[in-house]
């Protein structure tokens, strides 16, 4: 038995391990971003390292993004996909080692008498065994789908990390845009009231002869203007608290409000870091490498098929006709075998099974290759999107001071004579458009920074 222990312990020891063994691929990666500042900063400084609580200041913003954390679906269930691939990790690794299995069995049977050559007889009978079979991974397809599953359990981590980083992304994008349609709502509010004051003014000179019934006209069609842009931003603001509330697990209701939109930081430069070290920061990417690593895996287990299976039987206890004496030495019983068994003719199905397992893998290294472009565009794009959104929002306020002014100067004039109504219609509804397009361009760049700081994998610390 030693001698067997021996034997079957060098043959696992030497063992091969069939299959590639993984090695990341090359990826060129750029020197810098498109769209980067070209203010020096520190290269190990980026966005993307920073906690969302520390990106998002507004204490309000803060509490929702724990309350989805705790409560969203999709963050759930992907928790739920880790514990999945962790049973299955146990499941898989369970076949490198015996399956050891214990019984017992008791009968008594009795026969009556047939004739005076076959008498009656009784018999009892006991039986107590331990049962052991193991399929010995010599060729190491065992650890090779322990390899694929350990790989599987590490590419759903990331992707909890991945649903992390959108959800923590999608509430503050929710949040900024739901401040933004109260700042225009607002803005529509004040510029309805200042419209009805300016219709009672008009009024007014209208009975005196000092307006003709067009500028009446003109000056209540003003009035609707303004008025109806109010319900259609108070339902706008209804869906957005209803979208909001989903990501937060909830049903669809209020919203608290935390800080103005034009009081939410916005920093002037943003350290984006080293292109390379996004392969190592983006759980998207990191999962794609996850799914490369156990496809390459699996390429070892198809390989594995075509070399013989070794395994290994082996029953031992006692058995007994006379119970009282079952666990007597005399009763002792064993039995062993090995077997190995050479495939030799399978219809061309190993060899498929082989060119399957190099296409998958040849597929989620297309795969990784591809989020990694895709990753350095979004980061690309984000950079560009907030850049030229600051550049037009500061634009934009120059355009909406200058309409201000000019609706106050259209204002005196027609008041003493020196301009039509229609100069004022024009100044007024040019001063509206410019503070709605305003309140766009702040959720704009806003909404850029948090592209940002996604693209370069922040939010999932």
């Amino acid at each position: 038995m030693r001698s067997c222990i021996c034997l079957i312990l060098g043959l696992l020891l030497a063992g091969c391990l069939v299959g590639p063994n993984y090695k990341r691929p090359p990826v060129e990666a750029p020197g810098a971003y498109r769209g980067e500042s070209q203010a020096p900063m520190a290269a190990s400084e980026t966005l993307g390292d920073e906690k969302w609580w520390d990106v998002f200041q507004d204490p309000v913003l803060q509490q929702l993004i724990r309350t989805a954390i705790e409560q969203n679906y999709d963050l759930r269930i992907a928790a739920s996909r880790v514990l999945q691939a962790q049973a299955q990790v146990g499941i898989t690794r369970a076949n490198q080692f015996p399956t050891v299995s214990a019984g017992a069995e008791a009968f008594s049977e009795r026969n009556p008498k047939i004739s005076s050559a076959f008498p009656s007889y009784e018999a009892n009978a006991g039986e107590v065994d331990l049962a052991v079979v193991w399929n010995l991974d010599f060729w190491g397809k065992y650890r090779r789908q322990t390899e694929a599953a350990r790989a599987s359990l590490l590419a759903s981590r990331w992707g909890q990390h991945a649903v992390l980083a959108t959800v923590v992304s999608s509430v503050a994008s929710d949040y900024f845009t739901l401040r933004e349609l109260d700042l225009a709502l607002d803005v529509s509010k004040k510029t309805l009231a200042a419209r009805q004051d300016s219709l009672r003014l008009t009024s007014v000179l209208a009975k005196h002869g000092s307006a003709s019934a067009l500028d009446l006209r003109q000056s209540e069609q003003l009035v609707y203007t303004a008025a109806e842009t109010i319900p259609d931003l108070e339902r706008q603001i209804a869906l957005q608290e209803n979208s909001l509330s989903i990501l937060l697990g909830r049903n669809p209701g209020p919203i608290p409000r935390g800080r103005p939109l034009t009081e939410q930081p916005n920093p002037p430069a943003i350290p984006v870091g080293l292109p390379s070290e996004l392969l190592e920061r983006r759980p998207d990417i990191r999962e794609a490498e996850a799914n490369l690593v156990a496809a390459n895996a699996e390429i070892g287990v198809a390989k594995a098929a075509f070399f013989p299976s070794i395994s290994l039987t082996g029953t031992a206890g006692y058995e007994s006709f006379a119970l009282n004496n079952l666990f007597t030495h005399s009763q002792r019983m064993w039995n062993g075998a090995a077997s190995l068994t050479q495939p030799v003719f399978a219809g061309g199905a190993l060899r498929a099974g082989k060119r399957l397992a190099e296409a998958q893998e040849q597929e989620m290294l297309l795969t990784y290759q591809q989020t990694i472009m895709n990753a350095f565009q979004q980061v690309s794009n984000s950079l560009i999107a907030y850049q030229k959104g600051r550049e037009f929002r500061e634009q934009q306020e120059l355009l909406t001071t200058a309409a201000e002014d000019a609706d106050r100067l259209s204002k005196i004039l027609y008041e003493h004579g020196g301009a039509s109504y229609l100069q004022v219609l024009i100044s007024e509804n040019n001063d509206l458009a410019a503070q709605l397009n305003l309140a766009q361009a702040e959720l704009n760049e806003r909404l850029a920074l948090i592209q940002i700081y996604n693209a370069l994998g922040g939010g999932w610390q």
